[in-house]
């Protein structure tokens, strides 16, 4: 596997356990719909939150959430779609980025709630 995916994985791995020591609760990782991967599917009371993690080793080229782009919002919110009505629920859906820079200085991570909309 190639160092880059580690570092991904990693990431996801700190990501949900920041979420879980807020509360959250995990209901899917790295849920697949067409070609959408979400990386993590949350929920908060009565709120499911569509995680996506964005692991980098620098953030000299852009910090981590930069790299989310509309086509791949676009994705997350069909994927999510199929996820809400296959498993019927009726909840708040939530899109957040968990941005993480992770390299030999140490672990930063943040959690922005709300990060983008989808309409």
């Amino acid at each position: 596997m190639a160092i880059h995916n580690d570092l991904g994985k990693e990431g996801e791995q700190l990501a949900i356990q920041l979420l879980l020591s807020k509360g959250y609760i995990i209901l899917e990782k790295n849920y697949r719909y067409l070609k959408a991967e979400i990386d993590i599917i949350a929920q908060i009371e009565d709120t499911v939150v569509v995680v996506e993690v964005k692991t980098r080793s620098t953030p000299d080229f852009g910090n981590p959430q930069d790299f989310v782009k509309p086509k791949q919002i676009q994705q997350l919110v069909k994927a999510i779609d199929q996820y809400i009505t296959t498993n019927d629920f009726d909840v708040e859906i939530r899109f957040d980025i968990i941005a993480i820079v992770k390299n030999k200085r140490g672990v930063q991570i943040e959690h922005l709630e709300d990060a983008f909309y989808y309409f």
